[in-house]
């Protein structure tokens, strides 16, 4: 294949920056949905405030993500060559599922969508031993286990809200809660950038490893992430938020269940605390995943019944289709680029 060049490579960071964007409008829903629908701050005002938290976890949190993501693909088995259109092919497996999804109103998983490309290039290119399968089984694990702690630590943080709250007229409660789902969703936010943008540093890193910008004898799997890799990220994925993902907005905000300025305090608080737990462990969770089943949890608190699990349904289906759509994709992706760029 055409082996890397300083301009390829600039090229496909630029892609991934744009897939850090458009990971910033589908995922602007996460940080927005609930302030929106409790109607406390304005649609313009909700992702300004978003945008601003996911730039300022540039500066905390570390890289650990990024690490994990980087390491998905063995960076020292598969033709140095090929890693540039390994990564470029799993971006366009991400960005066309992101437009997908985001096109029929699904929080799906950016994430996700990012982790199954790489895996269907990387098998497109070198066959299944070019995957790490100790990283690939630690993600699939925590994709699994973090809705379920998130659906758990929203209900109990939800029942432990109204136990506090139950001698407490309902006016002054929504009038407290206004003012602390303010602070909740500023560390919900903080939390999804300290997360998300990793997964396109994740991309970028081993890119510029591909034509020796960190020199000779480095160890692939130890590849430090350069300051305006971080700065860039969360540049994009600010921008990204900015734009205002409104589809998915009404999604999360409104068809799942009914939202008050208490249910929309304890599911942020409950998704923030999740994702943040693990950013400082490395772990690429499903920020989506993660606010969604928080939701549900919280209206769980109010019967079964509160929660429209029609669409729910049809969330987990999306979410379930998310890795193998990628993959596909991914791995079409990497087959026409061998085929035309021997």
């Amino acid at each position: 294949m055409i082996p890397p060049t300083p301009l390829l490579i600039g090229l496909i960071i630029l892609v991934a920056l744009l897939f850090d964007f458009t990971n910033g409008f589908h995922d602007s829903a996460n940080a927005i949905s609930t302030i929106v629908s409790t109607k406390v701050l304005t649609p313009r005002q909700a992702v300004l405030f978003a945008a601003f938290f996911n730039f300022v976890a540039a500066f905390t949190f570390g890289v650990a993500v990024a690490s994990t993501i980087s390491n998905l693909v063995k960076l020292d088995y598969v033709p140095i060559n090929s890693i540039p259109w390994i990564h470029l092919a799993a971006l366009i497996g991400a960005i066309c599922w992101n437009i997908m999804t985001w096109y029929l109103g699904l929080p799906t998983s950016s994430s996700h969508a990012i982790i199954g490309g790489l895996l269907g290039a990387g098998i497109a290119s070198s066959g299944l031993a070019a995957i790490k399968i100790s990283t690939v089984i630690f993600v699939v694990i925590f994709m699994v286990l973090s809705p379920m702690v998130g659906m758990i630590i929203g209900f109990f943080f939800m029942v432990g809200v109204l136990w506090i709250a139950k001698d407490t007229h309902r006016s002054k409660v929504d009038k407290y809660f206004r003012k602390l789902q303010l602070l909740s969703a500023s560390t919900y936010s903080f939390s999804h950038g300290s997360n998300d943008a990793q997964k396109t540093m994740g991309i970028i890193t081993p890119l510029l490893f591909s034509i020796g910008y960190f020199g000779t004898g480095v160890n692939p799997n130890l590849l430090p992430v350069p300051i305006w890799v971080i700065i860039a990220a969360h540049t994009a994925i600010a921008l990204g938020t900015l734009s205002g993902g409104w589809r998915i907005v009404r999604t999360m905000g409104y068809k799942i269940t009914r939202l008050r300025p208490v249910d929309g305090f304890a599911a942020e608080a409950a998704s923030a605390a999740t994702i943040i737990g693990a950013s400082v462990a490395g772990i690429p969770v499903s920020t989506t995943h993660v606010i969604t089943t928080s939701i549900m949890g919280v209206g769980t608190t109010r019967g079964t019944s509160a929660v429209k699990w029609g669409m729910a349904r049809s969330i987990i289906w999306a979410w379930i289709v998310t890795i193998p759509a990628s993959a596909l994709i991914g791995y079409g992706s990497f087959s026409l680029f061998a085929h035309f760029l021997p």
